[in-house]
């Protein structure tokens, strides 16, 4: 599938999932806000990006922990967008959103110190790796990725399901990260529903020159 036709499913997808995605997702994306928190015990980022902010259930919970930081939504979904400019009215302008894919850098030589990606990078197939790629543009030299998506399955059925659903799940983000030689600091791989499948949550680091 051609990275045109792959944006093009993925619209249709969440023109539909937009209306109930809050109420199902809670039940499939361990980890979101205990990411966040991790971040924010370590960090203290001037500028925040968030890829595939979806509906802005991150946004908010990226406000809260963050209070003196600017934060951008960018997510290629008008319709979750819609939904995600009601949760985070009340900050902004500090917080504001952008339509369009992840296909560029956008800091314009105002680097982001940290860039969150949450259940996103498993969904951009192909193009997973061009986007690390363009996250390293964006990010400042002391920035840090925020990353939690889904691993892999031992069940081909349920590989094969999720495919359907635009997920991909054969390890190949946490695999791109240990090529890139980037620092995985801490790394998680958790377990849900008695091992079904795998998911990751990690923060990363350029590797110190020198």
């Amino acid at each position: 599938m051609s990275g045109d036709v792959a944006l093009d499913s993925l619209h249709r997808y969440y023109r539909w999932h937009a209306h109930f995605y809050d109420a199902t997702r809670w039940a499939f994306l361990f980890g979101r806000r205990e990411l966040i928190h991790s971040a924010a015990e370590r960090l203290r980022p001037r500028r925040i990006l968030e890829v595939g902010c979806g509906t802005g259930r991150n946004l908010v919970e990226l406000a809260r922990c963050f209070p003196d930081a600017q934060i951008v939504g960018l997510d290629l979904s008008a319709d979750m967008l819609s939904k995600a400019r009601k949760k985070v009215e009340t900050y902004r302008p500090r917080v504001s959103l952008r339509e369009g894919a992840y296909n560029f850098p956008i800091s314009s030589g105002n680097p982001f110190d940290l860039i969150v990606l949450s259940y996103c990078l498993s969904m951009i197939n192909p193009g997973f790796a061009e986007v690390l790629r363009i996250c390293d543009q964006d990010l400042s030299s002391r920035g840090h990725l925020a990353l939690v998506d889904f691993h892999d399955t031992q069940f081909n059925w349920f590989r094969n399901w999720m495919g359907l659903n635009h997920v991909r799940m054969d390890g190949q983000i946490l695999a791109a990260l240990k090529e890139a030689k980037l620092h995985l600091h801490p790394c998680k791989v958790g377990s849900a529903y008695g091992g079904l499948w795998r998911w990751f949550s990690c923060l990363a680091s350029k590797p110190t020159e020198g």
